[in-house]
């Protein structure tokens, strides 16, 4: 045996971290800070600026300043004059694509590395999806998805090997998942719950709806995805919005939003439609005919819970299903939840605020595959 295999082996050595620019290590804290001060760039450095004398991650030759410097000659930030008249800095469009990109990176990244997202289905049809499973080729089946190994294998048994000959009763294809268009409106309570408690939980909720918006948006271009708020009244805000949503001092209008999400979707032409429902805590609202609000933050008000059920029963006659993800596991809000699912028939989950995103991109990924009703 030669020398050279036998020295073969493993090789340990310390880690060393992949080569990142002073700009980059800065730019991955920023773009987290700027997600929690809703897009206030002069809070974002003030906390940055902070986080650098405690874990010294500037230097001399690279400063707090230069990294500014940066992000204005790269396109991130925009200098404008204020009301005031002084200058302000505002994030730029390519900043807020690259915060949905982060987004995207960080909850999409993670469930690639598991298992999650291997979702089938008992309908098939055309799509880039294979299935693995094969069955005859029929008529119209396209030529490329003719699986020829096992085409050979099928004329071989019919036919022998020493008489050679293919016939179109010898060919298979590779079934494929069939995946139609998708309209999604995605529905965030923004009641001022979302950051009491001393849990932020608008910050979590924000990088979904930023991660979604992306996926579509590079992967599925021709699904569709409307975000809607809802605290006393119910408004949708723009995908470039995102980052600078917070919350407010509002109570928790459900009916509202899923009236608007109704309205909306009801303008699609997708066959496919959803609703997606990111909350925390009950009803407490709603919308009375002579424009005041009826309130009662006290317990399941049955005026305001009836409402509600009546709006989940209609989404089930138009064929919509909403998907509601409750980030607090109050066993009091549960049975609420439980009966405006049943009038839905739709689904529910009860999770925290780790794994909400990996949950919606799971439950989107598998509600895009046809519906056969």
């Amino acid at each position: 045996m030669k020398n050279s295999d036998r020295n073969k082996g493993f090789v340990f050595k310390q880690y060393e971290e992949p080569f990142q620019t002073p700009f980059d290590k800065l730019f991955e804290i920023f773009k987290e800070l700027i997600t929690y001060t809703s897009g206030d760039f002069d809070e974002a450095i003030d906390w940055l600026r902070q986080l650098d004398k405690e874990f010294k991650l500037t230097t001399p030759e690279y400063t707090i300043d230069d990294f500014i410097a940066d992000l204005k000659n790269k396109g991130y930030i925009v200098e404008r004059i204020g009301v005031s008249g002084d200058g302000e800095v505002d994030i730029s469009s390519k900043m807020e694509k690259a915060l949905r990109q982060n987004a995207l990176d960080q909850i999409f990244g993670k469930m690639r590395k598991g298992k999650s997202g291997n979702h089938k289905t008992k309908y098939s049809g055309q799509s880039d999806e294979n299935t693995g499973d094969f069955r005859s080729y029929q008529y119209g089946d396209s030529l490329d998805k003719i699986s020829v190994t096992e085409s050979l294998k099928n004329a071989q048994i019919n036919h022998g090997i020493g008489d050679f000959s293919l016939s179109e009763n010898d060919l298979v294809v590779e079934d494929t998942q069939f995946k139609s268009q998708m309209s999604t409106v995605l529905m965030i309570d923004i009641s001022h719950s979302m950051i009491l408690y001393g849990e932020d939980r608008i910050t979590p909720a924000k990088k979904v709806a930023m991660a979604l918006s992306e996926l579509i948006l590079t992967r599925y271009p021709k699904d569709s995805l409307d975000v809607i708020v809802f605290g006393n009244d119910a408004w949708p805000i723009a995908i470039k919005d995102l980052p600078y949503l917070q919350v407010g001092p509002f109570h928790t209008n459900t009916v509202a939003g899923v009236q608007l999400a109704l309205d909306i979707l009801r303008r699609k032409r997708h066959a496919n439609k959803q609703i997606f429902m990111i909350t925390d805590g009950k009803p407490s609202c709603l919308n009375m005919p002579d424009g005041t609000y009826y309130k009662n933050p006290m317990g399941l008000d049955p005026f305001i819970t009836t409402k509600c059920y009546s709006m989940a029963a209609q989404a089930r006659k138009l064929g919509i299903p909403i998907t509601t993800f409750m980030i607090t596991s109050d066993p009091y809000l549960q049975e609420f939840v439980d009966e405006f699912t049943a009038s839905n028939r739709g689904k529910a989950y009860y999770t925290g605020l780790g794994n909400l995103g990996e949950m919606i991109f799971e439950d989107y990924e598998d509600n895009r595959k046809k519906r056969i009703r």
